[in-house]
């Protein structure tokens, strides 16, 4: 029998999980993964591996055909207990690794195949709906068949178990516990640091260190004090982190600070590029000192930066560099008059002599000759941005290269008649970038034939957004018929009522969302309706449920509801009460019983109950929460697979959390908080 397990090292887990099953005589019969709403693998051996585990069955294995037993034992055991659901689908899982759901072919083997070591059959079956378990593992000279008849009774008993009151005096001594057994090891620790991070106890003396050993500047508001510890900091690694994943938190005191502080000439140049990409802007002095920079390459990022001021600006034109002049052409250009114009368009450098032109003909009119020469530069951008000579319009109109008529379509010095031409372009694309010029009227935008894809990604029109502040044209736009325009106008931050009620009608859902998102007057109807399908992105992260005008009242009426998405806003209704908290922990849906999960009300039999769900991101939830006994989180910060989350619990004490954060790092490899595998009985938990 060939052994997937050590014939190639370089086949993937589920590749190799795959030919075991294949081998095995299963069936797929609903693929691979969590989503069976089962109990994980490590909960699921629990009561196998347990020390106190008595068999349901035996084999010996020193018959004549252990594994033609075995099989024959498990069915018997699998149909007497209903392990199979209508379909013969049921759950089965190689050791501690994760559920497949499969069926059984017509030439099976289950014991023979599906092992720890030869001769020692080892996996867990589990019925579709979590509530049979048989596990098959070896004993010395026999092998078990280990039913537990009702899963979920059999977890609430350990749930109860574990979440009985603790004494003051247990409670210390599990916090002691975390620390005077083994060491904990470096993967754990540094789950930790991760953890803590985001735990509300945190000392504010242990942030700095904490974030500089993690470097997780991302994705949170960094206070303006710790910002500019880190830009003090020694190490560029950490002030080049900053900036690269949180620089929307600094102000242009702090860029300034940081940049000019900077002595490595790679490093000053690199955060120059950052600020110019984030558009940063910095202090005055800081502009001048950067304009006069000794590398090149500064000063040339510099003239790109967001606010540079026109004195600046012109000073970079009488930089040395071409490469410098030729980047300040953009920012100098509105405040010079004509001489210095003409100056840089007869600069001796070719680059400087192609910017200032492409410049002069956003005024000036390109001809067709110049065009043709093509001494203007990058041809697209050229027909985007300038005023074009009426025969080269006509000449770019007609021409066969589809790139060149759709930065045409773009352009915004378009004749009424070229944009009627352009209408009936044979590219779908000239047409849709011809559909969303702002200089079109409603009936000439009706009247183009476009395609928009409706579950495409949607972008905001920049020209639509500068009118967000104008009531009429909001309301013009909100009646446009293509629908990216009115997804733009949902945008705005206010609307006037009627334009409000508009978009709140309007036949696109995703203007309903971006409403909801965006725009302070949504409506709580329409708010409502929008929960039954969004639940926040990470842009508007929380809404439509964290908008203002969300319904906060009359909620209780959707405790009873079939659809999750309004059953679990029950628990935000102010007369809601711990019990429904409590009940919410055994509803079927994952949403419902992630709310309960992250609700400050759980119960400690409820977080003790939630840290075994199949859905990940409830565990996750239950983990944090601050009525688990000591024990309990003790033993998740010990797991690594559960520490980071464990770690981000409130009711750690500051000083555990100290230790945490500060504990000597030498660390053995092993970590103690994996699951052992029930080879023998010498190996069973107690």
């Amino acid at each position: 029998m060939n052994d997937f397990r050590d014939a190639d090292r370089h086949i993937t887990p589920r590749e190799r999980a795959d030919a075991i099953l294949a081998e095995a005589g299963l069936e797929y019969a609903g693929g691979w993964g969590a989503g069976f709403n089962a109990l994980p693998t490590y909960a699921a051996l629990r009561p196998i591996a347990a020390g106190d585990t008595v068999p349901t069955s035996v084999v010996r294995l020193d018959t004549a055909d252990p594994f033609v037993d075995t099989d024959a034992e498990w069915f018997r055991l699998a149909t007497a207990h209903g392990l199979f659901g209508k379909d013969g689908g049921f759950l089965v899982t190689l050791g501690a690794g994760g559920w497949f759901r499969v069926r059984l072919g017509e030439e099976w083997r289950l014991a023979e195949v599906l092992r720890n070591q030869p001769r020692c059959p080892e996996f867990m079956t589990l019925s579709p709906d979590g509530k049979t378990l048989i596990g098959v593992t070896t004993e010395e000279d026999e092998i078990w068949l280990i039913v537990v008849a009702d899963v979920p009774a059999c977890q609430e008993r350990r749930a109860l178990r574990l979440a009985r009151e603790e004494s003051e005096e247990e409670r210390q001594a599990a916090w002691d516990g975390l620390f005077s057994r083994l060491r904990i090891p470096q993967r754990t620790r540094e789950e930790w640091a991760l953890g803590l991070l985001y735990n509300p106890s945190l000392p504010d003396d242990l942030r700095l260190d904490l974030v500089v050993q993690t470097r997780r500047f991302y994705g949170r508001e960094l206070p303006a004090d710790l910002i500019d510890q880190l830009i003090d900091h020694p190490d560029w690694k950490v002030r080049g982190a900053v900036v690269d994943t949180g620089s929307n938190q600094l102000t242009p005191d702090q860029w300034s600070r940081l940049v000019l502080s900077e002595e490595s000439d790679r490093h000053r140049w690199a955060l120059v590029s950052i600020a110019v990409d984030y558009g940063a802007t910095f202090t005055s002095a800081a502009y001048e000192r950067l304009a006069a920079d000794p590398v090149p390459r500064v000063r040339a990022e510099t003239a790109a930066l967001t606010g540079l001021p026109a004195a600046v600006a012109r000073a970079l034109l009488d930089d040395p560099e071409p490469q410098v002049r030729k980047s300040a052409c953009a920012a100098a250009w509105p405040d010079l008059d004509a001489d210095e114009r003409r100056a840089l368009l007869t600069d001796p450098d070719p680059g400087v002599r192609i910017a200032a032109r492409r410049l002069h003909h956003h005024e000036h009119p390109v001809p067709l000759a110049a065009f043709e020469r093509g001494d203007l530069g990058d041809a697209t951008r050229v027909v985007t941005d300038s005023v074009l000579e009426p025969e080269l319009a006509h000449h770019l109109s007609q021409h066969p290269d589809a790139t060149l008529r759709l930065a045409l379509a773009d352009n915004p010095h378009l004749s009424p008649a070229l944009i009627a031409v352009l209408a009936e372009d044979p590219d779908p694309s000239v047409r849709g970038t011809l559909a969303l010029r702002p200089d079109l009227t409603e009936v000439q935008r009706a009247a183009i034939s476009y395609d928009f894809d409706l579950s495409s990604r949607s972008h905001t029109l920049s020209w639509v957004q500068a009118l967000h502040n104008d009531p009429e044209a909001m309301r013009r736009l909100s009646a446009s018929s293509h629908p990216l325009i009115r997804r733009s106008v949902a945008r705005a931050r206010h609307l006037p009522p009627d334009v409000v009620d508009r978009l709140a009608h309007d036949e696109d859902r995703v203007v309903h969302l971006f409403l909801a998102e965006s725009c302070d007057d949504a409506p709580p109807w329409m708010l409502l309706q929008v929960w039954h399908w969004w639940n926040g992105s990470l842009s508007a992260p929380g809404r439509p449920r964290t908008h203002p005008n969300f319904p906060r009242t009359d909620l209780l009426k959707y405790a009873d509801d079939t659809n999750p998405r309004l059953r679990q806003l029950a628990l935000d209704d102010p007369d809601s009460t711990p019990e429904l908290v409590e009940r919410f922990t055994l509803d079927p849906h994952r949403e419902v019983r992630f709310r309960a999960a992250d609700d400050p009300r759980l119960s400690r039999l409820g977080a003790v109950r939630l840290l075994d769900d199949p859905d990940r991101s409830v565990r996750w939830a239950a983990s944090r929460s601050p009525r688990l006994p000591a024990r309990v989180l003790v033993t998740l910060l010990r797991n690594r697979h559960t520490s980071e989350n464990a770690a981000q619990n409130p009711a750690i004490p500051p000083g555990v959390i100290r230790r945490m954060a500060e504990r000597d790092q030498d660390a053995p490899e092993e970590d103690p908080g994996v699951t052992p595998r029930p080879a023998s009985t010498a190996t069973r938990s107690s």
